[in-house]
């Protein structure tokens, strides 16, 4: 069987989309889109049509460059007012071999998780942190081991009710069934984690177009998170304002002329626009970025700011993500605040190099993980869609009372 995934994830500024293919334990991209947004403001859905009209407007680009109809998706749900709770479970191994299996570790997870009154939250997923098996503590994997008493440490990850339901709500009016939902944090982390930064109190840093998120992880678990009220949004704003040309043109300008850091800014290199008032404009690429530099620092600096609100503890690593990172020159700003221990994150992925899709990838990352816990098998595409995909590629190229129990959620009901 193929085993094909679909993440969504619903921006304020794009919607974006990834297919990938798992191939012998390695991702490969099938497509990737990014379609321009309306009707969601930081992150939330303020018009359900407009909302809806431009998920219809990235599924059907996605759809055109695979072939097929996307009919399962991994969808992101907003973060606003999202809660890190530690919870702890304990069972008794049933089998009678008393071999640790994939069902025990689902259950203690299952059973810790029930001891939690989510009152007006959902939950979104549990993130594990270790395991005890009998007098042995610190387990990161207990399957295959031997023992009595099974106990599990993890973090539960929920959000305000609305933050699912409307993504939800949303997608299956569309006919669009979603089989898991996550953060954008959680797939931040799958994207970039590694053996260097594994056992490390890590902060990531998502740079948005409205907003900017802002996680802490200890050992790769995540533990808090906050938002700050600026991104990209706000660099294009001040582009508009000093020239006085619109925000469509700013963005362009933003995006191919300037750089984020004046450093090796040139007061030579001189592009033309129109003002609001029809006037040309001569701006030279040194001027302009050190307006974008000068809101980068402000930004960081409130990074910064709340990297220390959000824990006291010396932070071992920053990444920085999102699209805004991927400017020319954006490493010099993010040494000029954090120094050293930080790096603009890096996707990996053949066909993408854009730090926009980080959260998108990441997603599938974690779904992946969470099915090999399982040990369950699961494609979003049938053998007789992929064999369709196949085919037309080839013409081409020669010619519970939880949502998370509804879905397909953390503990994969049946």
């Amino acid at each position: 069987m193929k085993h094909i995934y679909t993440s969504l994830d619903i921006g304020s500024n794009s919607i974006k989309i990834v297919v990938c293919e798992l191939y012998r334990n390695k991702l490969n991209l099938l497509a990737s889109t990014s379609f321009k947004s309306k009707g969601i403001k930081k992150g939330l859905i303020t018009d359900v049509e407009l909302a809806t009209s431009s998920v219809k407007g990235a599924i059907q680009q996605i759809e055109e460059m695979i072939g097929i109809k996307i009919k399962k998706v991994i969808a992101s749900v907003p973060s606003f007012n999202a809660e890190y709770s530690v919870i702890k479970g304990n069972i008794k191994i049933q089998n009678d071999d008393k071999i640790v299996t994939s069902d025990d570790v689902i259950k203690v997870l299952e059973i810790a998780a029930r001891s939690v009154n989510f009152n007006s939250r959902e939950l979104v997923t549990i993130l594990p942190v270790d395991y005890s098996l009998d007098d042995k503590a610190f387990i990161k994997n207990p399957k295959g081991l031997r023992g009595v008493n099974l106990g599990c440490r993890a973090v539960l990850v929920s959000t305000p009710k609305k933050n699912v339901y409307s993504v939800i709500g949303l997608l299956e009016n569309m006919g669009i069934e979603v089989v898991d939902i996550s953060l954008n944090n959680i797939g931040d982390l799958y994207a970039f984690n590694n053996k260097e930064i594994d056992d490390k109190v890590v902060a990531i840093v998502n740079i948005g177009h409205e907003i900017t998120n802002v996680s802490l992880y200890n050992k790769s678990v995540l533990v808090k998170s906050s938002i700050i009220n600026m991104g990209g949004k706000n660099i294009d704003s001040d582009i508009s304002y000093m020239y006085k040309i619109d925000i469509p043109t700013a963005t362009k300008l933003k995006l191919k002329f300037a750089l984020a850091h004046k450093k090796n800014a040139s007061v030579n290199d001189i592009i033309e626009v129109k003002s609001a008032y029809d006037d040309h404009l001569k701006i030279n690429q040194f001027e302009i970025s050190e307006i974008v530099m000068s809101r980068l620092l402000e930004l960081l600096e409130e990074v910064k700011k709340e990297i220390n609100v959000l824990t006291s503890r010396k932070i071992d690593y920053i990444i920085i993500t999102g699209g805004t990172s991927n400017m020319p020159n954006f490493e010099y700003v993010v040494n000029d605040v954090f120094g050293e221990n930080s790096n603009i994150g890096n996707v990996k992925m053949l066909g993408i190099r854009d730090n926009m899709y980080s959260s998108c990838i990441g997603n599938i990352v974690y779904f992946i993980s969470k099915l090999k816990l399982k040990n369950k098998d699961y494609s979003m595409i049938s053998d007789d869609e992929v064999y369709e995909m196949t085919f037309l590629t080839s013409k081409k190229n020669n010619t519970s009372d939880s949502m998370l129990w509804k879905i397909f959620g953390f503990f994969f009901s049946e």
